[in-house]
């Protein structure tokens, strides 16, 4: 039979629809009947008038219609007095146009990525365990099950927990414990992630689970599973980790929506109780068995999953840097001629060497002829300033620091962080130290201070285009100086959101408190420079959108001379969505348009064919 999830006054209710002839009237009644019995309300109650709303999609539904016409099978419903309904979420919160995707990423423990992570977080693909990992998963389980048979002590499994260690936990409380240490840890504060981050660490816990070393059920995982094809996600607070002993305050919360407790979030319902999300979705809420709620909670998911995102919106501003670096440099009739192959030759960084080259493709004059750059041939202008001069070296750097910190992310995210680790082809279980965040803390602090030096550079640069005594272009960029202050306050947000970086790339690494009654004597807090590392990835792409505005802003005081044919390319693209600046206008949806475009890598993947053309030419 057709059910749907009525919520009145805060509280969900599964409610049939009835037969075929059953009112919108008649379930809202039903809810509210239930709701008047749990709460123990007057008969008066109980017949109040009320009106009722879909979560998904807010229409007001009319009483006599019939339920099943206008009400799907696992629909969420709000039931309020009279016209006057609050809704569980507001609309910014649902995902009215969400589709279920029909493709499937298969999970190993050994092969995620971080571009699957992303395109997870996005929900483009649901996931499944291919059939190593749900047979190395059975093993695993086989082990704990083996020690609780044989009354063998194991750490969180039949012990309490860090000061708690020896302790030891009768076998008629086994499941308790589990429980007791998933509800201790839902200690988080602070603003829950979002719902893309939220599936990125859900997909990412699940990756973990499945090499096997963990001694949860297959049954456990296969819920997961379930929950995430969903998207239920849980409520998962932003803060409370230092790192060490795994992520344990975020990964409890993220347990926690899975047990039905807390809040939950779903396309159908927004954000509304846990259990009713779960409920509405056909799906269970978990029973932890022995050792499963640590096996939950223990590891560096957090840390990891938000640095898949930082490495990646890194690696696609990194190369679109490039790009725009080469705009300013066509506008303020720069030289070429400090990205020739030889000079990096003989200083053989990779990244050095691949800007440069990425540079000449777009800027040769040979393959891509640039009216700008003939009629500056015959300055007498030896060289430029290192703004411009130095972006190989500059650029270059970064480069090779996010291909560093890109590897140890990327084993971070198949690795088994838990402890114990359950060893199947041994029967054993050991204690060790692999949910420590230290690896991925420490990277995700040295691409917070690598990739800053994007922002830094293009901030120099932008002056160098607002300024004309460095310019040779008028003031700030516009007509009518004085009337209009065109870049002006534009230039000055680049400079505050540099000046922020460099308070963000202080390392959290270097710092450690002792918690846990000095049994966790030193931690990572890995949380927080993964979280830094994404504002300051932010960071560089807002004022690299700056920089595109100013540069392809300064193209229109050198009309009707052309650039090259990629860069010309990118200028199409930017005025797509923004216009050139005739006269002073709000200048904040002009440098979102810009920033989406970066974060799309839009700009790259306009120059990209013409890139590849000047490959082919070189080596032909």
């Amino acid at each position: 039979m057709r059910c749907v999830s009525v919520c009145v006054r805060g509280e969900w209710f599964r409610v049939p629809c009835g037969g075929p002839s059953a009112s919108v009237q008649s379930v809202g009644s039903e809810a509210l009947q239930r709701y008047c019995e749990v709460k123990k309300l007057e008969d008066a109650d109980r017949d109040m008038e009320f009106s009722m709303r879909r979560c998904r999609g807010g229409e007001l539904l009319h009483p006599q219609d019939k339920a099943e016409d206008v009400l799907e099978d696992n629909d969420f419903v709000q039931l309020g007095k009279g016209l006057q309904l609050n809704l569980p979420v507001s609309s910014a919160n649902r995902q009215n146009s969400y589709q279920e995707p029909k493709e499937y990423i298969p999970l190993d423990g050994n092969s995620l990525t971080t571009a699957d992570l992303i395109n997870l977080g996005q929900g483009l693909f649901q996931i499944k365990l291919t059939p190593e990992a749900e047979e190395k998963i059975r093993k695993s389980r086989e082990v704990i099950d083996t020690f609780i048979r044989e009354d063998r002590v194991a750490y969180g499994v039949n012990t309490g927990f860090g000061k708690f260690a020896r302790t030891l936990i009768s076998k008629e409380q086994l499941a308790q414990l589990q429980e007791n240490l998933v509800h201790s840890h839902c200690a988080g504060v602070g603003a829950p992630l979002s719902v893309e981050r939220t599936r990125m660490l859900l997909a990412l816990r699940i990756n973990v689970l499945a090499k096997g070393h963990s001694g949860i059920s297959l049954e456990t995982v296969d819920a997961m599973i379930k929950a995430f094809n969903a998207s239920c996600l849980s409520w998962v607070p932003e803060k409370g980790t230092v790192g060490a002993s795994g992520d344990l305050a975020p990964l409890a919360h993220l347990a926690l929506g899975l047990m039905g407790e807390g809040r939950m979030w779903s396309p159908q319902s927004g954000w509304a109780d846990a259990k009713a999300v779960l409920e509405g979705h056909g799906l269970k809420p978990l029973v932890l068995k022995p050792k499963e709620g640590i096996s939950l909670i223990n590891g560096t998911q957090l840390i990891s999953s938000l640095g898949a995102e930082a490495v990646e919106r890194a690696l696609g501003v990194a190369k679109q840097a490039d790009v725009i670096a080469a705009l300013t440099l066509e506008a303020l009739k720069g030289s070429t001629k400090a990205f020739h192959s030889a000079i990096h030759a003989v200083r053989p960084h990779p990244g050095q060497m691949g800007v440069a080259e990425r540079l000449r493709s777009l800027l040769d004059s040979d393959v891509f002829p640039s009216q700008i750059s003939e009629s500056h041939r015959s300055c007498n202008r030896v060289q430029d300033a290192y703004t411009l001069r130095c972006i190989p070296q500059v650029h270059g750097v970064v480069n090779d620091t996010i291909a560093f910190v890109h590897k140890v992310i990327s084993t971070e995210l198949n690795s088994a962080t838990d402890n114990p680790l359950v060893f199947a082809d041994t029967g054993e279980t050991i204690s060790g130290g692999n949910f420590h965040g230290e690896y991925p803390a420490k990277a995700l602090d040295y691409l917070a201070i690598g990739v800053h030096e994007l922002a830094s550079i293009s901030e120099r640069r932008i002056e160098r285009l607002v300024n004309p005594a460095l310019s040779e272009l008028p003031a700030f960029l516009t007509q009518d100086g004085g009337l209009n202050s065109g870049f002006m306050i534009a230039h000055c947000t680049a400079a505050a959101l540099v000046s922020e970086s460099k308070a963000l790339c202080h390392p959290s690494s270097i710092d450690s408190l002792s918690t846990s009654a000095a049994t966790e004597d030193h931690v990572s807090m890995g949380g927080w420079a993964a979280r830094k590392a994404l504002r300051v990835v932010e960071h560089v792409e807002q004022v690299l959108a700056i920089e595109l505005l100013a540069a392809c802003q300064a193209l229109e005081f050198l009309h009707p001379l052309k650039t090259t044919t990629p860069l010309e390319k990118v200028y199409k693209l930017l005025r797509s969505v923004v216009s050139p600046w005739d006269r002073d206008r709000v200048m904040s949806p002009d440098i979102e348009a810009a920033h989406t475009l970066i974060r799309q890598q839009k700009v790259w993947s306009t120059v990209q064919p013409y890139m590849d053309k000047y490959r082919k030419t070189v080596q032909a």
